[in-house]
């Protein structure tokens, strides 16, 4: 984990790094159109490049031929450099559950999930190469934190879903991306300044930005609990995501270590600041481990911290990663601990588990290029 000492939201920089090069999406409309008049291009041709980009989903300039042809590549080079290259696509469920391992410029590897369901389309987005957390259940959390992600490095896995679909290329037809969840590798709060520039270019309205409605987009976190009293003041309307695992401090300062620096409580009481700031039902995410945290007490403990709180229960089914010494919970007890939960009241749905054959659902992101 980063050190106490940082503020949150920024991750070291390791001695000589280098930063990933700017990116039209890393910039407001403002600061687009400021980058082109230092360009010497007149200051329309930021909302040219943008509605190239957002609009029409092409980073090729030989597609822009409302630039000038002597001025295409400079701008392009200078406002659309390639940030992240695809290594490897899988792909399970007839086609519709596609993960993409990409490679940044550094070197660095992420990987994002794109599902295809009757009625949305999903984009599950990583926020971090590797993560800081430390969770002993989960893949990207035994990785360690390589770097932060830039906004446009995050923007770039949503633009090529959404580019895949317009052109057909998942089962199904031609289509849009609807929803975006920052559920990928990394804890998205502990890179806020970059993700809530990513939330806000995806949401812009096209060319500023994708145009995806913020309602449909969610931002998960274990708990930093500054981050989340300081989105709860942004003025958005996503929808935030509390990765809790445990009703008790005790088990989850095992299962979620950053809980020894902020409790439970402190958790839930930032996160129904946030459901009172924005009036979204705050999601609580709970893996279900078998014999570790799926008692029948623990069920009843939930229920009577969410009583009468603007939440909804996500139970997951521990989804398996090398090396983990747990496993996912027996059906018969999974299905008590919902039984008890919903009788108390509290909503609870099962979360769907996509991209298992692929190491693409919830904590399986490990972005290795075996196999590759």
């Amino acid at each position: 984990m980063a050190s106490p000492a940082l503020p949150i939201g920024l991750a070291p920089v390791r001695p000589g790094r280098a930063r990933p090069p700017r990116h039209l999406a890393d910039l407001d409309p403002a600061a687009r159109r400021a980058a082109v008049t230092e360009l010497g291009q007149p200051s329309f041709r930021a909302d040219q490049l943008a509605r190239h980009y957002f609009g029409r989903l092409t980073d090729d300039p030989a597609q822009m031929t409302d630039l000038p042809a002597a001025d295409r590549a400079a701008l392009t080079a200078a406002l659309l450099p390639p940030l992240l290259t695809a290594q490897r696509e899988q792909s399970c469920d007839g086609g519709t559950t596609r993960k993409t391992l990409w490679r940044a410029f550094d070197g660095a590897l992420v990987e994002s999930v794109l599902m295809r369901y009757p009625d949305r389309v999903t984009m599950c987005v990583s926020s971090q190469a590797g993560c800081g957390m430390a969770c002993p259940f989960c893949a990207t959390g035994q990785l360690g934190l390589t770097r932060n992600l830039s906004a446009a490095e995050i923007v770039h896995q949503v633009f090529a879903g959404a580019r895949a679909m317009a052109a057909g290329l998942v089962p199904g037809g031609s289509g849009r991306v609807s929803n975006v969840v920052f559920m990928g590798m990394g804890e998205p709060l502990a890179n806020y300044t970059s993700v809530l520039a990513a939330v806000r270019r995806i949401t812009d309205p096209a060319p500023a930005g994708l145009g995806i409605s913020q309602r449909s987009v969610t931002v998960s976190t274990v708990g930093l609990v500054p981050a989340i009293n300081r989105l709860a003041a942004e003025g958005l309307s996503v929808r935030l995501a509390v990765s809790l695992h445990a009703p008790d401090d005790l088990l989850r300062d095992e299962l979620v270590p950053v809980n020894r620096r902020w409790k439970v409580t402190e958790v839930l009481d930032a996160a129904w600041g946030y459901a009172a700031a924005t009036g979204r039902r705050v999601s609580i995410e709970y893996a279900m481990i078998r014999d570790v945290n799926d008692q029948a007490w623990r069920a009843d403990a939930l229920a009577a911290l969410l009583a009468g709180r603007l939440a909804h229960v996500n139970l997951i089914p521990l989804n398996p990663t090398p090396g983990s010494r747990w496993t996912a919970s027996d059906p018969g007890v999974a299905a008590e601990f919902l039984a008890r939960l919903a009788a108390r009241g509290i909503p609870v749905t099962v979360r769907d588990t996509r991209g298992t054959q692929i190491d693409g659902a919830c904590g399986q992101l490990a972005a290795t290029t075996e196999q590759a």
